[in-house]
């Protein structure tokens, strides 16, 4: 049998965290430190690994019913390797040190079990109720692996140079950095859903760090239904245009 399909073998390395692909990421398991994985992404395993959900505290249960913020995740544990992917979406490997990293939920992939996670606000400085976007603080030494639709860009932040991102567009951002939500429209526009320039929320970035975004503002897939409330009007939440939009890719 002969096809350029062949070509696509696996990736040889002694790596942990190894891309196969850009779109697809290998993970080696020694028998000892288990790896997180988003539930469902496991495309392909080799060896004997096991697949177990993972247990959510008291706590994080109650800070994702309250914020819609948190994480689904499988625990993959034993001796062999182990293929994730999700949605053919841009696989990235970062590295979690003492300053923490502050990520959007929906664009986790996997992580280290010795990682620790926790859901917090990034309040807006127009004090809209309901209007506040959180996001996931994920602190600890190891290793989290990231996806984006299309390849991405990042962005350092400096006390001389700060940075402003649209919220639908932002990945992650060092935890270190001082961030403010706040609207690309001005005055009464605020009020409108992305007023009339077709932006709307933004996040701004001070400090010393960096700050990783995407070429895909998340936007409703056709014929979604937006939910009602000011945190749906303005794109927040579950029932906004963001959490409509969970799981779907409008650039590759």
């Amino acid at each position: 049998m002969q096809s350029p399909l062949f070509g696509f073998t696996e990736t040889q390395s002694e790596d942990r965290y190894a891309l196969q692909n850009r779109k697809m990421l290998r993970v080696a398991l020694n028998g000892h430190e288990d790896v997180l994985a988003r539930k469902g992404s496991m495309v392909a395993y080799q060896g004997l690994i096991e697949f177990d959900g993972e247990y959510q505290s008291a706590g994080q249960r109650r800070a994702r019913a309250r914020t819609g913020e948190g994480l689904d995740l499988m625990r993959c544990s034993g001796q062999g390797t182990v293929y994730l992917a999700n949605l053919a979406q841009h696989v990235h490997v970062m590295d979690v040190d003492h300053d923490g990293l502050t990520v959007d939920s929906a664009y986790v992939l996997a992580l280290d079990s010795t990682l620790h996670w926790e859901s917090i606000a990034v309040d807006s400085q127009f004090g809209i109720t309901g209007s506040g976007k959180y996001n996931l603080n994920i602190s600890g030494r190891g290793k989290v692996a990231l996806m984006t639709s299309g390849q991405p860009l990042m962005l350092q932040v400096t006390p001389d140079k700060y940075v402003n991102a649209d919220a639908d567009a932002i990945v992650a951002w060092s935890s270190s950095l001082r961030v403010q939500m706040q609207a690309q429209t001005h005055s009464s526009g605020v009020w409108r859903r992305r007023g009339s320039t077709g932006e709307g929320w933004e996040l701004s970035f001070l400090g010393q760090g960096y700050a990783l975004v995407q070429p895909s503002e998340l936007l409703p897939p056709q014929n979604a239904v937006i939910g009602g409330g000011a945190a749906a009007q303005f794109g927040m939440g579950q029932q906004g245009a963001r959490g409509q939009n969970q799981g779907n890719i409008f650039s590759n």
